[in-house]
């Protein structure tokens, strides 16, 4: 494995690094004392900056608009973006539209591309996500009980769904069903693209994280689906292959996720030096002068140095074997590091002391917004299960040496 990246990458890291420092950083005390609504016209200005250097949509594909950047070299722009809660969408490679791009971009029909790809990546509309649901367990997914059922040409859509990142404001609603309730577990559910106007799509709420609700792209909405009728031609990819396509969108999405991670947990860690270096204990004293926050920095260190590694590694093997053959690699990750981001962001909030819990940094910010990455995505739990099947597969069908009785 050779992660060495070439000079004209590391040339445009260096760049998009400044320009984000320069740019995205000095909006974010607005983004906390207003939210998302009162930084949105001057995020706009820097959207169009990023479109003039010929930054915008890194990972999209050029034929709609993209830079068609490989998923290495998107991966290691996403570390850099993930500085800022601002920074993937000061760029066009936001979630959850990014993951939706996907999977319209793989499965969609030439309509679907048409009515909605090209706006999708351009920037000038955003979509949504709707598969959790609040009365079904997300570790189960089988278990959904939101339903389309075929009348004629339409599909006739019943259900709540919650936590849909960005529903405030979508145009878009991509949305995970049961078609076939009959059928084998995972062959029963669809995707089908829903225009987030359609008559019976409630927005029921913008749900409230920790005390914030949030707004526009930045909130996480509860949705009611009263028999909402839309064309069966809406339907995206096979009906009852919506666990596929999932699966299509989770293996590459988990990546810009953990990189995404990396980038914030960095952050968190130069604010753990500044700190350290410049809050005064007494004359001639200073916080970094300490054991204990000495171990704080050098254990954050050590452990986003392997998260990244791990990572990096993950995405070198599905561009190489593919997704499917990552498997592994990929709920690595995923625990390792959402973990990390927690504990270095909680040492961060430490160091800080009463600062750290206020609005007055982002550090109270990635704390609120990004526990839930334990959670979305498979919960730690979920992907400690599916890690040590696979790690005891090999030994399912046969006894190893170890464990065969001693004979006489």
């Amino acid at each position: 494995m050779d992660f060495s990246i070439s000079q004209d990458l590391q040339a445009r890291l260096t760049e998009l690094r400044e320009f984000v420092d320069s740019r995205v950083l000095p909006l974010e005390p607005k983004l906390l004392a207003g939210g998302f609504a009162a930084v949105e016209a001057d995020l706009e200005t820097v959207r169009n900056e990023v479109r003039g250097h010929g930054w915008w949509a890194p990972n999209h594909p050029k034929e709609w608009g993209g830079q068609g950047w490989d998923l290495l070299s998107h991966a290691l722009v996403l570390e850099v973006l993930g500085r800022t809660p601002l920074g993937l969408y000061s760029f066009g490679t936001q979630a959850p539209d990014a993951g939706n791009i996907e999977l319209l971009h793989m499965h969609g029909t030439p309509e679907h591309k048409e009515q909605w790809l090209g706006r999708m990546v351009r920037g000038e509309i955003r979509s949504c996500f709707a598969m959790t649901e609040p009365h079904t367990a997300g570790s189960n997914p089988v278990m959904l009980e939101t339903r389309a059922l075929r009348d004629g040409d339409d599909y006739v859509i019943s259900g709540r769904k919650w936590f849909a990142t960005g529903a405030d404001g979508a145009a878009l609603c991509i949305v995970m069903a049961v078609t076939n309730p009959d059928a084998p577990p995972y062959q029963r559910a669809s995707m089908i693209l829903v225009p987030k106007n359609a008559p019976g799509l409630v927005h029921v709420r913008n749900i409230s994280v920790m005390g914030h609700a949030g707004s526009g792209w930045i909130s996480h909405a509860e949705l009611e689906f009263q028999e909402v009728r839309v064309p069966v031609s809406s339907l995206l990819g096979p009906e009852g292959q919506g666990f596929v396509l999932a699966q299509h969108r989770l293996g590459p999405g988990r990546i810009h996720h953990c990189m995404r991670w990396l980038g914030a947990s960095g952050r968190a860690l130069d604010l753990m030096k500044a700190r350290a270096q410049s809050r005064v204990l007494g004359p001639d004293s200073v916080l970094a002068d300490k054991q204990l926050v000495q171990n704080h920095l050098a254990e954050s260190a050590i452990e986003l140095n392997a998260a990244r590694l791990a990572t990096l590694h993950a995405a070198w093997r599905i561009g190489h074997d593919g997704a499917k053959a990552a498997r592994l690699e990929i709920s690595l990750i995923k625990v390792q590091v959402a973990q990390t981001l927690q504990r270095i962001v909680d040492r961060a909030i430490q160091v800080h002391g009463a600062l750290g819990v206020t609005d007055d940094t982002v550090l109270s910010f990635l704390y609120r917004e990004e526990r839930a990455a334990r959670i979305y995505d498979g919960a730690d739990e979920v992907h400690l299960a599916s890690i040590a099947k696979q790690l005891l597969k090999p030994y399912s069908h046969s006894e190893s040496d170890v464990t065969q009785p001693l004979r006489k």
